[in-house]
């Protein structure tokens, strides 16, 4: 693999589009409303920008130098993707943009705060550390992990809308003392060497067009003795590149994720030694034997659900569910309510949950492989 060139960053750029596109909506609740009231020109440059890398490049097609131009562009992608994406998670899932693992009856959203607790135990996390928070969406692991642990977070994002949305969570929820959110590229962090006591990344890295890159980023502001949590994404050591079926599912996952280039379990164990880290722990906790698998709720099925609440956020991804959301965002783009190409980019998520549910099933994927590793103190 060629050494990655890394995207200039031009922040006076972004946060020109941000308020072109998105307007005041980072100001409300957030969710179907905030989906519906983006500027329709900046949403079609952002709609744009992101599928020129998947239009007509199906998996059969699919070639190195392809992907080499996703990697390429991996900032862009990325920032253009949450750009799309951000309001229909948040309406579709929750504040905290993850799978979890599910234990029998428990509800939705109190194993999200779970899956959250146990990186905080699993790296011993303490009142009054310095934490940063890579890629942290709209900062509800943040949020629930400075109530849960006591700690100061800083989140890294290079999305204007996730760091507006946020900051004004945190202002809401009384956190703005322990949370802050800051513009960045985390393949070329601005933060001094050896900043934080500990740094977390919960399924963000995996954007990342080099893994070394990233953790090596990551490794540079830890101070010495610090830790490093990371639940990655990755494809198992079961996939094979040249299998056709194995390279739809992880293609399809890429797409409707905005993902550049994602790669094997072997090769991310691999990553976080060669950027210099002792790894002390690593698991995927996928293959745990819980009563229900992590991506129940992306297939649809009523039989896990834990609780009552849970109906509705499972209902979204059934068939019937995700078909009338198609049909509305549709007819709503029809009459000009919504912009054109918000049809296109829930399609592109419905497609991408199946390839999620695929490769679960089929063990080729995980969303979940825990990683603890540590700074040398010298």
């Amino acid at each position: 693999m060629a050494p990655i060139a890394l995207e200039p960053e031009d922040h006076s750029r972004d946060a020109a589009f941000h308020k072109a596109m998105h307007g005041k909506t980072g100001e409300g609740r957030g969710g179907f409303i905030a989906m519906i009231s983006k500027d329709p020109a900046a949403q079609k440059a952002a709609v744009d920008e992101y599928f020129k890398h998947w239009d007509n490049k199906d998996a059969k097609a699919e070639t190195a130098e392809t992907r080499e131009a996703r990697r390429a562009e991996y900032a862009t992608l990325t920032r253009h993707y949450y750009n799309l994406v951000t309001d229909l998670y948040e309406y579709g899932w929750s504040s905290s943009f993850h799978f979890c693992r599910f234990a029998y009856g428990e509800p939705f959203h109190q194993a999200i705060a779970r899956h959250e607790h146990y990186l905080v135990h699993m790296m011993g996390l303490r009142d009054g550390m310095k934490v940063l928070d890579v890629g942290c969406g709209v900062g509800g692991p943040a949020r629930e992990i400075a109530k849960f642990a006591g700690v100061n977070i800083v989140g890294l994002n290079n999305n204007d809308y996730q760091i507006e949305r946020a900051t004004r969570y945190a202002t809401k929820e009384g956190l703005s003392k322990q949370l802050s959110f800051t513009k960045g590229d985390f393949m070329q962090m601005s933060f001094p060497e050896n900043s934080f006591d500990a740094v977390y990344a919960i399924e963000a890295t995996v954007h990342a067009p080099s893994l070394e890159g990233v953790y090596s980023q990551i490794y540079r502001v830890l101070k010495p003795g610090g830790v490093f949590g990371v639940y990655e994404w990755l494809m198992t050591d079961a996939y094979d590149n040249d299998n056709p079926h194995h390279r739809e599912v992880r293609l399809d996952i890429e797409q409707g994720d905005g993902i550049s280039n994602m790669v094997k379990v072997s090769e991310g164990l691999a990553a976080i030694k060669a950027a210099g880290f002792i790894l002390e722990f690593h698991e995927d906790l996928a293959d745990r034997p819980d009563p229900r698998p992590w991506y129940y709720p992306l297939a649809g099925d009523f039989s896990s659900i834990g609780s009552v609440g849970d109906i509705f956020t499972v209902a979204r991804m059934t068939k019937i569910g995700r078909g009338t959301i198609h049909k509305l965002v549709g007819m709503l783009e029809t009459v000009g309510i919504a912009s054109k190409g918000t049809q296109k980019t829930a399609d592109s998520l419905a497609k991408a949950a199946d390839a999620l549910v695929a490769g679960g099933k089929e063990k080729l994927f995980t969303p979940m492989y825990l990683m603890v590793a540590r700074k040398p103190e010298r």
